[in-house]
């Protein structure tokens, strides 16, 4: 017999038809791209810190998480950018710290009406003021309106015409929340009442960043290709650096979870080169944006995070520039970083993004890996869309061996066994990985297949007679980045041109 049964046995002497089923040539690959957000709970939220959990809606993360929490406000900002994923989230407490606290000083007395509007992050809150009013009841006005919008990150308290906000979350993350007046200006329909003055002081003072080990211990093995979350300390992040590394992390031989990490970070220019230098980490992405965005860090890296991977699920290979983050707010055109500034951040490891349309926008979403081992600059894993896709392509090669081969008998090339026997030999290998790779340059994942062909190695390991050993040298497609054009202009051609 040579047909190799995979539960039929040989010895079968009761007659008569037997079948069995077996589909290992019929599957395709196909996978289904999730999304982690990791981010602080609020004492009154229902989640188990450290719970991996799937939250398909944001109601129920405003349950998990708490009303104003952290938690649920990226839950709502990553749904505003991406409808469909699959969305888990694993919550920790705040740490031991301080909240940061804020001040809206109001003086004097309204001699108009009109309304006052109060940004607190980008969420608006209106207080009517009437002519008339003086500063007290003005800042009482402001104090009621915060503590009235349960969904706001912080609450307040007012005395003799001073309102002081308070962040709800212990931590540094409350220091990313920006008190403003009248973000929209005049031209918006945004302006003080006449008589009436508003000093304020944005939020400092918070202290404190939140242990990730249990919380990261709770995702096991299991996949996500985009972890989310709004922590740029240095210990959250090598945190989440050894999560990810190619040793003994996600992206580990024997582990092959994958995956890339966002986060986001407001800040100077300065300070964010210097954050994007201090970094070498090709699993992380940091998105570096203007003190003049209204929006939280939080917020930022909800939506960076969505918007590629809306792209990233659709063509991994495809570039997620000029992708809009819905819900984040540009920084006026005064205060935005400028061509020189951000691509000094791409040259520091810091990603960036541009105003377009009246939107924000990717502009392109690099890894913070800037230097090899000998700290020579290598530019292998400079854009994140490279790890995206080079996780498909290993996806699929783990895909077709596994599902086509899953108890096969190994021989050497040239053997002659009988059609049907499930045998390979580094031959089939090899045909078989020239195949899928065929697929999937026909995909526009990869190109160069004749070179792929040439340097492709698979052989019998010459110590292991079980092993197969396979040198795969992907040629991986690259995105469209600049477009260079010399205008070489003429004021006439020649007449004999």
């Amino acid at each position: 017999m040579t047909v190799s049964f995979n539960n039929t046995p040989k010895n079968v002497r009761v007659p008569l038809f037997y079948a069995e089923v077996d589909n290992s040539q019929a599957g395709y690959f196909s996978q289904n791209l999730r999304t982690l957000i990791l981010a602080p709970k609020l004492a009154a939220g229902n989640a188990v810190a450290g719970a991996l959990q799937l939250v398909s809606k944001t109601d129920e993360a405003k349950t998990l998480g708490g009303l104003g929490s952290i938690a649920a406000k990226m839950h709502e900002i990553y749904r505003q950018n991406d409808a469909s994923a699959e969305v888990w989230m694993v919550m920790v407490d705040d740490p031991a710290g301080a909240k940061a606290s804020g001040t809206l000083t109001v003086s004097g007395s309204a001699s108009e009406s009109g309304t006052l509007n109060v940004y607190i992050g980008a969420q608006k809150v209106q207080i009517a003021v009437v002519a008339g009013d003086a500063n007290t009841a003005i800042a009482t006005a402001i104090n009621a309106a915060i503590n009235a919008d349960s969904t706001l990150p912080v609450t307040s308290t007012v005395a003799s015409g001073v309102v002081t906000v308070t962040a709800r979350h212990f931590g540094l993350v409350g220091n990313d929340i920006t008190l403003q007046l009248n973000y929209r200006g005049t031209a918006g329909g945004e302006k003080t009442p006449a008589g009436v003055t508003v000093a304020v002081v944005t939020l400092t003072g918070g202290t404190g960043s939140p242990s990730l080990s249990s919380a990261l211990a709770a995702l096991g093995d299991e996949e996500f290709d985009f972890i989310i979350h709004p922590f740029s300390d240095t210990t959250s992040l090598d945190a989440l650096k050894t999560l990810m590394n190619d040793t003994t992390g996600r992206w580990a031989y024997n582990r092959q979870i994958y995956g890339h990490v966002y986060t986001a970070k407001k800040d100077t220019y300065s300070n964010l080169v210097a954050l994007g230098l201090g970094r070498n980490d090709q699993h992380a992405t940091i998105a570096g944006y203007e003190n003049g965005v209204p929006n939280p860090a939080y917020e930022y890296a909800a939506a960076y995070g969505a918007r590629n991977a809306v792209f990233v699920a659709a063509d991994p290979a495809r570039p997620t520039q000029t992708g809009e983050l819905i819900g984040i707010l540009p920084a006026p055109a005064t205060s935005r970083f400028i061509y020189a500034e951000r691509s000094s951040l791409l040259n520091s490891g810091i990603a960036t993004s541009f105003v377009g349309g009246g939107s924000v926008r990717i502009e392109r979403a690099i890894t913070t890996y800037q230097k090899n081992t000998f700290n020579i600059s290598d530019p292998s894993y400079l854009d994140s869309e490279t790890l995206h896709t080079l996780a498909y392509v290993l996806r699929r090669l783990r895909y077709s061996i596994t599902q086509k081969y899953p108890r096969h008998k190994l021989a050497n090339d040239g053997t002659r066994f009988g059609a049907g026997q499930a045998i390979v030999t580094p031959a089939v290998i090899r045909g078989e990985i020239l195949g899928e790779y065929a697929a999937l340059e026909e995909e526009g994942i990869v190109e160069n297949a004749k070179a792929f062909a040439k340097y492709l190695v698979v052989e019998r390991d010459i110590n292991d007679p079980n092993r197969i050993n396979v040198l795969y040298p992907p040629d991986l497609v690259n995105q469209l980045r600049v477009f260079a054009t010399l205008a070489q202009f003429r004021l006439q051609y020649p007449a004999a041109a």
